[in-house]
């Protein structure tokens, strides 16, 4: 993974439909959206229709001169129960998608698990029951198995911090439990069951790397005083050093246990040695998933982290996102100087706006191309000032299906006419094909 690697991401249930197909299970998401918790009644199907229509997107992706494709690995596809044999009809469809990667010189990059826990699992405590953490080793040895000669690259989990505070904290995100005690648990299951899969991933002398993904951001105090500077420092510690310390210093920040323990009791999902198991899991390299960073200034109203958000002044995405591209720049700055030289790839970056489909041939999306050239800019911004940055992974391909918000938000670099699944590159999908064919010196059909 010396070289940089220019691609796109999408994960299993946002792209794939097909839920109910193949011996597939039902996931916590499939449940979350089935009990109406997703705008409009939206549901994972059909999504993009992926899981017959693969060929057809990676068609696009090497039309689009892409180098590396991050997708994700459906857990209930694989395991419907989250626990014994494999389903061999999900972990072929698999191998023949990476198979269909590699014919067509696309890298693959494979994420274990974004956010699809099997329902049979959630329903013996999900994350928050450290029991989960050694069903999900078992599961990526499967995967291993089946998938470890033709993928080398591996994530274990996609953004822990969503996992744990958004789906069992204030329970925005499947499963959509509120109970911030239950997610300081899932926070932490979630980091040993990195620890347990990324170290028998190299007991075992398997070729290739394993990482994580984290959603980091840059938290800033809305004024300079005490109290404002003191929240946001509480919001780095909640949402980037509680998991990156961990995983780099095996320890919990001191600060957020005291600042936790005062607010919610004891933190007693620690066991003897897990903290020693997270850190030997270690990093092979780091995914940075970046959109925003935060000002923030202290709200005694808030049960927990004591903050609110404040409006900055910059221009916002559909999302209602601040775009401060100078953040990216200034997160991987701060990841090197306080974490040390570690390998980096930007595993998701983009941006949702309300494109429309008008008849043209393609979709004009100035503002996503505005987003793209400023971000991509900032990274390479990082990487000349010693930034160990080797790869780039727009969010996302395709328009998908964005959790909560169902088909609302369109975050692809290409359209999904969803009622027809026609797909139509839009301006930022040409930009960045140039873009990529500019920097490798190529030609892209």
């Amino acid at each position: 993974m010396t070289e940089f690697v220019w691609g796109a991401a999408a994960s299993a249930f946002q792209i794939e439909g097909a839920t109910q197909e193949d011996g597939r299970g039902e996931s916590i998401w499939d449940r979350f959206a089935a009990t109406g918790h997703v705008a409009n009644g939206d549901t994972g199907d059909p999504a993009c229709d992926h899981y017959h229509r693969w060929r057809e997107d990676l068609d696009l992706m090497r039309s689009l001169g892409l180098q590396g494709y991050r997708f994700s690995l459906a857990w209930p596809r694989i395991q419907p129960d989250g626990r014994g044999l494999a389903n061999a009809k999900g972990l072929d469809f698999y191998r023949r998608l990476v198979e269909g990667m590699l014919e067509r010189g696309i890298r693959p990059l494979a994420t274990l698990y974004h956010w699809d826990l099997p329902q049979a699992l959630e329903d013996g405590g999900g994350w928050a029951a450290r029991e989960t953490a050694y069903r999900f080793a078992e599961y990526a040895e499967l995967c291993f198995d089946v998938l470890g000669d033709v993928v080398e690259d591996w994530i274990t989990h996609n953004e822990p911090w969503v996992t744990s505070f958004l789906g069992y904290g204030t329970g925005v995100k499947a499963p959509g439990i509120r109970d911030w005690s239950a997610a300081l648990a899932a926070s932490h299951h979630a980091l040993l069951s990195h620890g347990l899969v990324a170290s028998a991933f190299r007991d075992a002398g398997r070729a290739g790397r394993i990482g994580i993904t984290l959603d980091l951001t840059v938290a800033n105090a809305a004024t300079g005083s005490e109290h404002d500077l003191a929240a946001a420092r509480r919001l780095d510690g909640h949402h980037n050093r509680w998991f990156l310390d961990p995983l780099v210093t095996g320890e919990y920040p001191e600060d957020m246990l005291a600042h936790y323990e005062s607010r919610l009791g004891s933190f007693d999902a620690v066991h003897d040695g897990d903290l020693e198991t997270i850190r030997r899991g270690g990093l092979d390299f780091l995914g940075v998933n970046f959109y925003r960073p935060n000002l923030v200034r202290a709200a005694s109203e808030d049960g927990v982290l004591g903050l609110e958000e404040v409006a900055q002044a910059a221009e916002v995405t559909a999302m209602g996102w601040p775009v401060v591209p100078a953040a990216l720049t200034e997160l991987l700055l701060r990841v090197r100087r306080d974490y040390g030289d570690l390998p980096i790839l930007i595993t998701e970056n983009g941006a949702a706006y309300d494109d429309v489909l008008d008849g043209g041939s393609v979709v004009e999306d100035e503002p996503r191309v505005a987003y793209l050239h400023d971000h991509i800019a900032a990274v390479v911004r990082a990487r000349e000032q010693g930034v160990d940055v080797r790869g780039y992974y727009v969010w996302s391909l395709l328009d998908n299906f964005e959790w909560e918000w169902g088909y609302e938000k369109r975050f692809g670099i290409v359209f999904v006419d969803f009622p027809t699944q026609r797909r139509v590159f839009k301006r930022s999908a040409l930009w960045y094909r140039d873009w990529i064919a500019r920097q490798t010196n190529g030609s892209v059909s």
